[in-house]
């Protein structure tokens, strides 16, 4: 008998072909079939699928009394009962390291397109208007890059910088014997050494506002910011204030506080490249983590090691 799958977020139909194959899946992706889910299907549930965004909730494992292993897709948690899950004895698993790659290309992206202004040279020379008119932009080789957490996507993100011969200096919980970076024991000390700064850090409330007023004006009128982590850990307010007063040159961000609501004090600003939350999305991608967290789960059952565990 295939275990009962709850599955909390969207998926796509060969996603859940996928999953098909292995559990008896109860597909909740939107808060009314989740609520309807947990009341008629709780007691069967032995497997959660959810993300960072979406999460579990300590009542909610409440009323699942069956449950042994609740996993996110991608890498982030910060919204699933870590603690409380394990107080149950509930197993617990990522996908830590899978779409890295995908992120680290598309910081990378962000930062070419707000340094070297790609979204307002392209609009320019739609509407007829020559270089000679448009400003000068800064090179990105050679520059000094900081990289705020250096995990999967931070090692990532230097391997790739390293290619345009950039400086790299990098703040983690602790140093890393194998970074390819300088550490700095401060993100504060690591900005004001910085030209370009990405956040490649976890969310949730140990990184709340991490990058605040102090860090950004560390980085100064010539600095930009890079943030493919969580949206919580960039004081918002404090990043507008910036880039509106000139005191940062220019940011890209792919992820933001109040999501999925564009940020309201930023759409305005042509000194900051958008994109809605996509870093780690392909379709490649996507198949590889649900195939992740399905190797995840056959190890549970199977009572081998997981993969990724949190």
């Amino acid at each position: 008998m295939k275990p009962c799958l709850l599955v909390l977020i969207p998926l796509t139909e060969s996603d859940r072909t996928e999953l098909d194959g292995r559990f008896e899946v109860i597909y909740a992706p939107d808060p009314d079939a989740r609520a309807q889910a947990l009341a008629r299907r709780g007691k069967d549930v032995r497997v959660v699928l959810t993300n960072g965004t979406t999460g579990l909730t300590a009542e909610e494992i409440d009323g699942l009394p069956a449950l042994e292993l609740a996993g996110a897709l991608g890498a982030g948690y910060e919204n699933l009962a870590l603690d409380y899950a394990r107080e149950r004895g509930i197993a617990l698993c990522n996908g830590a390291g899978v779409n890295a790659d995908c992120v680290a290309d598309h910081a990378l992206a962000l930062l070419l397109a707000a340094v070297r202004a790609v979204p307002q040279f392209d609009a320019a020379c739609r509407t007829g208007v020559w270089r000679d008119a448009l400003p000068m932009r800064p090179t990105v080789t050679g520059r000094r890059l900081g990289i705020v957490g250096y995990g999967h996507i931070g090692e990532k993100v230097a391997r790739r910088a390293a290619g345009f011969g950039m400086e790299l200096g990098y703040h983690n919980r602790q140093p890393r014997e194998d970074a390819l970076a300088r550490y700095f024991e401060s993100v504060l000390t690591l900005a004001q050494w910085s030209d370009f700064l990405v956040i490649a850090t976890p969310g949730g409330a140990q990184t709340k506002h991490l990058i605040d007023r102090a860090v950004i004006d560390a980085l100064g009128p010539q600095g930009f910011l890079v943030n493919i982590s969580r949206g919580s850990v960039v004081d918002t307010a404090a990043l507008a204030v910036a880039l509106k007063n000139g005191a940062l040159g220019g940011a890209g961000l792919d992820v933001y506080e109040g999501e999925p609501q564009p940020p309201a004090a930023l759409i305005g600003l042509d000194n900051v490249v958008l994109t809605p939350h996509v870093a780690g999305s392909s379709p490649d991608v996507r198949a590889a983590t649900v195939r992740h967290f399905a190797e995840n789960a056959a190890r549970h059952f199977a009572g081998e090691a997981l993969l990724t565990p949190l």
